[in-house]
């Protein structure tokens, strides 16, 4: 039987009673479904998953993301998060997937620079650092629920424009190749998704270049006040990773980001899938 413990008041619940090695049934993936509409973040502890059990699970959700060209495990369902080299030495600060962890940092949807940004992401700790590494996670229903209604209905409606180019630039010039930036230019996305059955909830994050109908500093100063509500402490939940958790999350729902560590001493090696969104944003908001 699954049991289901809130971890804060606004967001997040740890899912027990289930071994998702074994599999899981119809009827229960359809409480997990309610349960990630309601509470944005699932934390299932002490699954002892490998990549394949993790896709199947994934796969009861919807149909899976490719993990995009350049980064580890392109072409397939997983995008493999480590500062771990093939060779199983820590990489170099310099190395590009050390560089993509640190973009990581930042507060973000995953995918939202896509046509079709993902529903959800499952995040399994293979490898945890013995400090740091936590990833924390910001309910934008919260902060939109806590806008002055006017001002709620002044958002709706409105398109934001999210660049990858743009947001890997602000980390590091040389993150983002001119094959990537062609790969993925900016796409329109809904700054209000109306689609979750318990609420509304904003749609920005680290992508979220500009807002369409203002100048880039009404853009920027709307987009830094909407963060800055967003990720305020009450509306947070920070995750502290313990070896074999499996999270998921609502994308179109919250933020998330991870927390720095010691990179060049310390291992860390996450295993990410993501299922694929249904639609545009921008028909979801409609």
């Amino acid at each position: 039987m699954i049991e289901t413990t809130p971890l804060t008041p606004i967001l997040g619940a740890r899912i027990t009673g289930i071994d998702i090695a074994r599999g899981v049934d119809a009827a229960r993936m359809v409480e997990l479904r309610d349960a990630l509409d309601r509470f944005s973040v699932l934390v299932f502890p002490d699954q002892r998953i490998d990549d394949a059990a993790q896709i199947a699970f994934s796969e009861g959700f919807g149909p899976l993301e490719r993990t995009r060209a350049g980064a580890p495990g392109a072409g397939s369902p997983v995008i493999i998060l480590s500062n771990v080299g093939p060779d199983g030495a820590i990489t170099a600060p310099t190395d590009t997937q050390v560089l993509n962890n640190k973009a990581n940092r930042l507060w973000h949807h995953d995918s939202s620079f896509k046509p079709v940004p993902a529903r959800a992401s499952l995040l399994s700790a293979r490898e945890i650092p013995s400090a740091g590494g936590d990833t924390e996670f910001a309910s934008m229903r919260a902060a939109f629920a806590a806008l002055d209604p006017a001002e709620q209905d002044a958002l709706r409606g409105r398109v934001a424009i999210h660049d990858f180019g743009w947001s890997r630039s602000r980390v590091d010039p040389a993150l983002v190749t001119e094959a990537e930036r062609r790969q993925h230019p900016p796409v329109r996305q809904a700054l209000v998704l109306e689609e979750n059955p318990h609420g509304p909830a904003l749609y920005l994050g680290a992508h979220a270049r500009s807002i369409e109908g203002m100048d880039e500093a009404e853009s920027r100063a709307l987009i830094d006040r909407l963060m800055a509500l967003a990720t305020q402490p009450a509306f947070t939940y920070a995750h502290t990773w313990r070896p074999h958790d499996l999270v998921m999350w609502d994308n179109r729902a919250v933020l998330h980001r991870a927390t720095p560590f010691a990179t060049t001493t310390e291992r860390r090696t996450m295993v990410r899938t993501c299922v694929a969104g249904s639609a545009p944003t921008l028909a979801a908001a409609a």
